[in-house]
């Protein structure tokens, strides 16, 4: 390794992470436009989300512990090539395949950063950061996410191209983002002989007890996320009758910070409150969500999407911390890479299924109907979690 990380470094990776995610929720707000220029059903917007989903879980399984073997910065460089190629797609994107196409490749390059990235900002980090290192990996991961439908609507709304501008725009910030990554150090010496194997999946039977109740809790409140960044504009359109793209993505974004701000407060909770707490917290928001559906009201959903977020993040960073915490040492990467491919199934099957069911119902009831599953999904968790608190106690 030629320099040691720094500040800078750090700082760069960091950079690399936010584009990446920026990347993927980007399109959110653009979608009623590609709907209305190619023609296709409120099913097929979920459907193209559920592309970069399949992505995501494909780069986690298949590339899950490449960096080990390789170095973190031609992971890192690999999955910015991958988002390249996937801004490029949309550019060109004149029908509903090659849409699908650029989802599944943002799908991919997220799934490399969302493990890789994780551990080179904890690496790069300097002594005196060391600490917070984790919560900002994991406050970047959301923040992008947020960052992508505000950015999108926002250009797309009041500058104009919006099918062109945001993903000129995001090619630029990657090309940036490279040149970044190719700055910082390597944080690891790569083994001389290379051995490259998919990620084992797995969950040992003395963690089941601590990861199904974890991994429904997780589950419902990535839902949650999906049903944002899939179903934001059909709502905010259709329901709450706001043709203001810019709307869209503050809506969305909204939901993310309220993440952020949750996983930044855990540590301030009581350990034994963490994930039953955060349970029903998103259970409370989900129902709110579902309230505002009903009767239409941007700041119920506001509302909502700041009280269900607040709980997502609770819940997703004290799932996780509990999941590691009970894994034998030597099977925590199997563990782990299993509960991470639970929360991206989460993020597209529900929602697709919303999609499916609202073609039937209409999208009111549909987004009512899901947000009382997720909010008995996680009122379900909490169930579990008290009932196994108490087993423990006696």
């Amino acid at each position: 390794m030629s320099d040691r990380p720094g500040r800078l470094s750090f700082c760069l990776v960091t950079f690399s992470f936010l584009v990446i995610m920026m990347g993927t929720s980007l399109p959110t707000p653009l979608y009623p436009i590609y709907q209305t220029r190619m023609g296709f059903s409120q099913i097929m917007i979920t459907v193209i989300f559920a592309a970069y989903a399949v992505g995501v879980i494909a780069a986690l399984i298949g590339f899950g512990s490449w960096s080990d073997q390789l170095g973190r910065k031609r992971l890192l460089l690999g999955g910015l090539v991958l988002a390249l190629i996937s801004d490029v797609i949309f550019l060109f994107s004149t029908s509903l395949t090659p849409l699908l196409i650029a989802r599944l490749f943002s799908g991919l390059s997220a799934g490399i950063f969302t493990g890789t990235a994780t551990v080179a900002i904890i690496e790069q980090a300097p002594p005196q950061w060391q600490r917070n290192a984790t919560l900002v990996a994991t406050a970047t991961n959301v923040m992008g996410l947020g960052l992508g439908p505000l950015v999108g609507g926002v250009l797309a709304q009041y500058v104009g191209w919006p099918l062109a501008l945001p993903y000129l725009l995001h090619l630029l910030l990657s090309l940036l983002a490279m040149l970044g990554v190719a700055r910082a150090p390597e944080t690891i010496t790569p083994p001389e002989q290379v051995r490259l194997h998919r990620q084992r999946l797995s969950v040992p039977e003395e963690v089941r007890g601590v990861f199904i109740p974890a991994g429904i809790a997780g589950f419902a409140g990535t839902a949650v996320l999906g049903l944002f960044t899939a179903a934001a504009p059909s709502f905010v359109q259709q329901i709450l009758n706001i043709d203001n793209l810019a709307m869209i993505g503050v809506v969305v974004i909204t939901l993310f910070i309220a993440s952020a701000i949750g996983q930044a407060l855990l540590s301030r909770i009581p350990e034994s409150a963490r994930l039953t707490g955060g349970c029903l917290v998103l259970a409370l928001g989900v129902l709110l969500v579902g309230g505002s559906i009903g009767l239409a009201s941007l700041w119920l959903m506001l509302l909502g999407a700041i009280v269900s977020g607040l709980g997502q993040g609770i819940t997703l960073r004290a799932g996780l911390g509990e999941v590691v915490a009970h894994s034998p040492q030597q099977r925590k990467s199997e563990v782990t890479s299993t509960y991470f491919v639970v929360i991206y199934i989460a993020i597209s099957l529900p929602v697709v299924g919303l999609g499916v069911t609202s073609a039937l119902t209409g999208l009111t009831a549909a987004g009512i109907a899901f947000a009382l599953i997720v909010s008995a999904l996680a009122l379900t968790a909490r169930g579990l979690l008290i009932r196994r608190q108490r087993r423990d106690e006696a």
